[in-house]
Formats: C-alpha cells, structure tokens, sequence
C-alpha cells in the first residue's frame, strides 16, 4: 500500500497521499488541519482516494522517517 501497483493507483497509495499533504504542509499545521482539509479536498471531489485516519497518521510517519517533515510542539512542517 505505500507504493502504487497492479491494483493499486497512486492517490490510493501512501506515497501518493503523502505528496497530497506535502502540497498541503506549505504553511505549518497540526494533524486536525490537515485531516480537515484531506476531509474537505475528499468531500468536493479535490482528491480522488479515500484515506482513513490511520492512513493520514502512517503516511505522517512515512514522511518523517524519510525526513522530509518535522515536527514541534503539535506543528507540523516541511523540512528544508
């Protein structure tokens, strides 16, 4: 599920939602902000792929491990 396959495209993807919120991360924001605006994106038809939470929370880890964002005090950023 992190990388796209046969069945699987890359919206539905972890590394596919991950680039969604790196789009999102150009201004800092907390786990609530980005899951409310995933929400809004996904409900007007913005992104195509229904994530879960605990994806949200996976591809979060995802990015962080890659060191791509970071983390302070429940802010969330894109690494530079």
């Amino acid at each position: 599920m992190i990388m796209p396959s046969k069945h699987i495209n890359f919206s539905q993807s972890l590394l596919g939602f991950g680039s969604y919120l790196l789009q999102k991360l150009e201004t800092s924001k907390t786990i609530d902000d980005l899951w409310n605006e995933y929400l809004y994106d996904y409900n007007n038809e913005l992104f195509t792929a229904y994530q879960t939470f605990d994806n949200l929370i996976l591809t979060l880890i995802f990015l962080y491990s890659i060191n791509t964002i970071e983390e302070k005090n429940g802010i969330i950023k894109k690494c530079n």
